[in-house]
């Protein structure tokens, strides 16, 4: 679909575009990387740059204006930045948020899409962050590429030239940057190939092409010259380590002083100002170097201010890094769960979660934003009765899409969740991974309790306000004075086919009396079976109950 103006909708589409071709492009961006170490790791931090971009920016409200869109996705690519090309990344996509943010301001707040003549600004103003963030414009690099799109859309918007056009000019010219680059850099001109970050940067713009006009220049496929042999990922010599984090409280004047140091101990040196990122101002900063001496990098900052969020990774070889697709992991477990306590009882298990709003369904598309974040190229998702069917196959289809493998583990509560979570083994072969995680939770009974709020006819008989309903599949089995005596009737109920654990997690509003008198009528009532509760803080029902 083309559209004429880049406003909120087109900016979310052209995020969403550009992860999925960087997807598409991951391996062939790898393949060129030889500058500044041939680690074989630009399109993969290019991709988890931009795939944390289009996540904060996914989770905006609906309503979010452009200014609001494009602040997202500078703050998503500053905190999830990704080696040296990941900081270059992060710094374009913060130049168009302040590019957009200050031109509201001049329009009293009031900004519903970017033109040509402000993305144009935001190119110019991109090259400027770039190079003060890496300290120097090496000649040959995504830095030549980006300037050349910069000026081409300057002479496009002279030429009062639409959007589309002025976005079209930028690839071109794009496109015939990069072609130039083994002509500006040896070491590009000795492999056989071209910048892989400005390789990158070309999918960027030719996915917003795609937004706007529908249409993708043709490209042909980078890979190096057979006339060279392929320059294998750097194992040494060359710095042994990646050093990333954040760094807060620092002085200004102090960053050139920082720039310094860490230039002594390796290469590959990035500070950029981290202004759009979370709780980050003035003095915040995120920083990157190559060096061989990880923790004297890190102390480095520590002398400056306060760091967080450090990242060490070897360089000493690609063996061991992600393969295709470029998920920093195998394999992960998604659980949809409710409340601030099962939130952290299932991610102190080792899962992810996914959080429902109040009284709105999980929808396929929040499933698969939550499957990208996890990272991993597998997922075991435990939907726990808060997903739809046919949420869970859209999900799968378009989990796909992105290149991830998606196995619906069949929970229907969050009892049953946490007994499949309890023999997840990420070591197993996926199936048997998804099989036994399936056959526990099949092996857990559950119901619930809730408070009936009128008077009405259940299968167990007429209900009142007030009573405890207990509550097996879809019907009404127990009709009681109140919640505890429903919860115990439940226990017996689901006991009566026999089991050795009984689980209840209690919601929101319900007190540690109730669990204190069901934990002493599964003592009196049936001994030998040990009872465990957790406040989890659901809504809706005041009790899930799950025998094992």
């Amino acid at each position: 679909m083309s559209v004429r103006r880049l406003d909120a909708s087109a900016l979310r589409r052209w995020a969403h575009a550009a992860v999925t071709d960087l997807i598409a492009h991951t391996d062939e961006i790898n393949r060129l990387n030889v500058f500044p170490v041939a680690d074989a790791d630009t399109g993969t931090n290019m991709l988890f740059t931009m795939r944390a971009a289009w996540a904060q920016a996914d989770a905006c409200d609906a309503a979010a204006d452009v200014t609001e869109v494009a602040a997202a996705l500078a703050a998503g690519a500053l905190r999830g930045a990704r080696g040296n090309s990941g900081v270059i990344l992060s710094q374009i996509l913060r130049a168009v948020a302040e590019v957009t943010a200050a031109a509201a301001e001049d329009r009293d707040g009031v900004l519903t899409d970017i033109s040509a003549p402000l993305l144009s600004t935001s190119l110019r103003h991109a090259l400027t962050l770039v190079v003060t963030s890496m300290g120097e414009a090496v000649p040959g690099t995504i830095v030549s590429v980006l300037h050349d799109a910069a000026e081409a859309a300057e002479e496009a918007v002279s030429a009062q030239g639409e959007l589309a056009a002025v976005v079209g000019a930028c690839a071109q010219a794009a496109g015939a940057a990069l072609d130039r680059t083994p002509t500006q850099l040896d070491v590009l001109a000795a492999a056989g190939v071209v910048d892989a970050g400005g390789r990158g940067l070309l999918v960027l713009l030719d996915a917003l092409c795609t937004t706007l006009t529908g249409q993708a220049p043709p490209r042909p496929v980078y890979q190096p010259s057979p006339k060279v042999a392929p320059v294998a990922p750097a194992a040494h010599p060359g710095p042994g380590f990646e050093v990333m984090y954040l760094l807060g409280d620092c002085a200004p004047e102090n960053i050139e002083r920082l720039r310094a140091r860490l230039a002594e101990l390796g290469d590959s040196v990035a500070i950029a100002a981290s202004g759009f990122a979370e709780g980050a101002g003035p003095g915040h900063y995120s920083v990157h170097v190559h060096a061989d001496d990880a923790g004297a990098a890190v102390e480095a900052g520590l002398t400056l201010g306060t760091v967080s969020q450090i990242q060490i990774t070897s360089l000493a070889g690609g063996a061991d890094r992600p393969a295709a697709g470029s998920w920093s992991r195998q394999r992960a477990v998604l659980a949809v769960v409710d409340g601030d306590g099962a939130e952290s009882l299932f991610t102190g298990e080792g899962a992810e979660v996914l959080r429902p709003q109040p009284d709105v369904p999980v929808s396929a598309q929040q499933l698969v934003h939550a499957l990208v974040h996890t990272g991993a190229a597998q997922v075991m998702v435990l939907p726990n009765g808060y997903v739809a069917a046919e949420e869970i196959v859209a999900g799968c289809a378009a989990a796909s899409d992105w290149g991830i493998v998606m196995v619906p583990v069949p929970s229907g509560s969050m009892v049953q969740g946490l007994a499949a979570l309890a023999v997840h083994d990420p070591d197993r072969r996926l199936i048997d991974d998804g099989y036994t995680m399936a056959r526990a939770a099949a092996g857990a009974r559950y119901g619930s309790v809730r408070l009936a709020t009128e008077e009405a006819l259940t299968w167990a008989g007429t209900c009142k306000p007030g009573d405890g309903l207990g509550i097996s599949g879809d019907e009404v089995v127990i009709v009681a004075e109140d919640v505890t005596a429903a919860g115990a009737g439940l226990i017996d109920l689901l006991l009566a086919a026999g089991g050795e654990l009984v689980t209840v997690l209690t919601g929101d509003g319900v007190g540690q009396d109730i669990t204190e008198a069901l934990t002493a009528h599964v003592h009196r009532s049936h001994p030998g079976t040990d009872m465990v509760a957790f406040h989890t803080g659901h809504r809706v029902d005041a009790l899930i109950i799950g025998v094992e």
